[in-house]
């Protein structure tokens, strides 16, 4: 019996030894997105955002950029106070281009005409235009309000006027469509939390109907491959993207789809009012 007590004693010691050496998991920390406004005020109307993102278990910053701030001024850089907390300015703080790095995506609900501008034909010279430009160079996603007027908060109290003249709308679109060649994914402003989420790879169920939806469409055409059909490769169809693959009514045109690509709502009502059938590329395959 002594013998049986000696060598359990010493395996239970070189057990906790080893346990001891042996370095603990670390669990994978959240997703974490930053929210970009150009004004203080403006998140006020995105709190329901920050309370999905919660409970889908995303942490998110706020970036605000008011004034003279938007300008990348000499040695002002910009650092983040933590989850949930607000960039703050310091000559001490990581430079703007080095911001994305440190999250999974950039949101940027209502961009302005000279934003979309800048980012669009890759000018840099604002926090703005530099957390863009990285973040689509470093492959982060960038999801940004596709209903914004084009007009800043400020130059709306300003001007007294809530929307851009049409030759600057149209100016607008234009660079819209630019970015969304780049990679820019765009949803409405409403939608952009659970957009942000299904870009983290996290399931929510509106997102789930929306393509329960679209699978379970019939097919309209009876022509299978032979019918007219566009391949979408990105993370998210937007309206903007629908609107310039599919000018003309048409009957007999199909979208095929990756597993996992979102659909905004707005982009879900055009296909519909368009007739295109949805398919996913492993359905097709099959």
């Amino acid at each position: 019996m002594e013998i049986k007590q000696l060598v359990e004693t010493i395996v239970r010691e070189l057990a906790g030894q080893l346990q001891a050496g042996a370095e603990p998991i670390k669990a994978a920390p959240p997703p974490q997105v930053l929210y970009v406004f150009e004004d203080s005020t403006a998140h006020e109307a995105y709190t329901d955002h920050f309370i999905l993102l919660h409970e889908y278990g995303i942490s998110h910053d706020l970036m605000f950029l008011d004034g003279t701030v938007s300008a990348w001024l000499g040695k002002h850089r910009i650092e983040c106070g933590g989850p949930g907390q607000v960039i703050a300015v310091d000559e001490f703080a990581p430079a703007p281009v080095e911001v994305p790095l440190a999250y999974d995506g950039i949101i940027v609900p209502e961009p302005d005409l000279d934003t979309i501008g800048r980012a669009a034909l890759g000018i840099r010279g604002t926090v703005l235009a530099d957390v863009l430009f990285a973040a689509l160079v470093s492959g982060k996603f960038v999801l940004v309000g596709e209903d914004s007027s084009g007009l800043k908060r400020a130059d709306r109290r300003t001007l007294k006027k809530l929307a851009l003249p049409l030759p600057m709308l149209q100016v607008y679109r234009e660079h819209q469509r630019k970015l969304a060649d780049l990679g820019v994914a765009f949803g409405p402003k409403a939608d952009l939390a659970k957009l942000a989420a299904g870009l983290c790879g996290i399931h929510c169920a509106q997102q789930s109907d929306s393509a329960q939806d679209a699978h379970d469409r019939p097919d309209l055409t009876g022509a299978g491959e032979a019918s007219t059909g566009v391949s979408f490769e990105g993370k998210l169809v937007s309206a903007d993207w629908v609107e310039r693959q599919f000018k003309i009514k048409q009957d007999g045109r199909r979208l095929t789809l990756r597993r996992g690509t979102l659909v905004s709502p707005l982009a879900k009502d055009l296909l519909k009012a368009q007739g295109i059938t949805v398919q996913y590329a492993d359905e097709r395959q099959g």
